[in-house]
């Protein structure tokens, strides 16, 4: 099987990124694995899509770290995507709406082109298309999300506050990470129309009702084919707890991982939109759940798959390579 992972820059990429585990276990089983940044995709001359590749070297790493490093030193070759069996969009397209805005839809763009010429793309390119934005948590069942609305009119914000009982969550419809999301309530009265304008520049701005349960950090929980991803009866899954003074539960903006077991509430929000996932073609998601309300769908690049084996002793990352096999071995008529 030949693997082509895509991500936002090579050279930016971590020993630590869920992206790298999967790379290094695809390739642990000898399979042919590239990497390419969005910047190395080409539309070639005879219709189908290729990329400026960097090749895996063929040979053993003891570690995620000189993996990587390999790969990064490696020299690229022009490689079409006659060539590849998957297609893996790893990119985050918030990542480049403000430095590199060409890049943001390229990598669903190419996606879909390769899908057309029999490459089996992760996630589905028409389903990203979708879920472009955190606006496609409304295509789901109400009972299982926040009151929510999506707007750039202040007027709209403050009525919305003062139904909430002045305690809301603002943050871009566009956006990962944690970044430029607020808590807003009477202490920061004062500042909300700063905060809406900061936003705005970017975009829409989505306010949400605040859960008291948020207080405990949220629980990132991995979906694969709709359903929990699990290895040897464990789910994978982790709680992400904010620091002190902090809302934002994000491993990048400081919150601290910990083992994360499955309850009734988080059951009860897969069985309702686990079908509907699927349906879109979403493989392997990553789900936020604080309480019994789903916060986000992380349909690009969730991480945290490798806090999730560390915690649980097992290598979920084995679980989702074999899957990936399957699935190319259903296409191909090889089972």
């Amino acid at each position: 099987m030949t693997i082509t992972f895509v991500v936002n820059q090579v050279r930016k990429e971590s020993p630590g990124y869920t992206t790298t585990a999967l790379a290094f276990e695809a390739h642990r089983r000898g399979h042919t694995v590239y990497y390419v940044g969005i910047g190395d995709l080409v539309y070639l001359s005879d219709g189908y899509v290729g990329a400026h590749c960097r090749k895996v070297p063929d040979r053993e790493f003891r570690s995620l770290h000189t993996f990587l490093e390999a790969v990064i030193g490696v020299e690229k070759q022009l490689v079409s995507s006659a060539e590849w069996h998957v297609m893996w969009l790893r990119n985050d397209p918030a990542v480049d709406m403000e430095k590199r805005p060409w890049a943001q839809d390229a990598g669903v763009l190419f996606g879909q082109l390769a899908s057309k010429q029999g490459v089996l793309v992760l996630n589905n390119p028409d389903g990203l298309v979708r879920a472009s934005n955190k606006i496609y948590l409304q295509y789901f069942p109400e009972s299982v999300r926040p009151q929510t609305i999506v707007t750039r009119n202040m007027a709209d914000v403050e009525a919305f506050y003062q139904a909430q009982k002045h305690r809301i969550i603002l943050k871009p419809l566009k956006g990962s990470g944690g970044k430029n999301v607020f808590l807003l309530d009477k202490k920061e009265e004062k500042n909300r129309k700063q905060i809406v304008e900061a936003i705005c520049r970017d975009g829409f701005v989505i306010a949400q009702e605040y859960l008291p349960a948020a207080k405990n950090g949220d629980t990132r929980l991995f979906l694969m084919e709709g359903q929990p991803l699990m290895k040897e009866g464990k789910v994978a899954a982790i709680h992400r707890v904010q620091q002190a003074g902090e809302i934002r539960s994000n491993i990048h903006q400081g919150g601290q991982a910990k083992r994360a077991t499955m309850n009734k509430e988080m059951k009860t929000i897969v069985e309702t939109i686990g079908p509907l996932l699927r349906e879109d073609g979403m493989f392997l998601v990553g789900l936020d759940i604080v309480g019994d309300k789903l916060m986000e769908i992380n349909v690009f690049s969730p991480g945290g798959l490798i806090h999730a084996s560390e915690f649980h002793h097992v290598d979920f990352m084995e679980e989702v390579i074999t899957a990936v096999e399957q699935k190319v071995a259903n296409l191909t008529g090889n089972p």
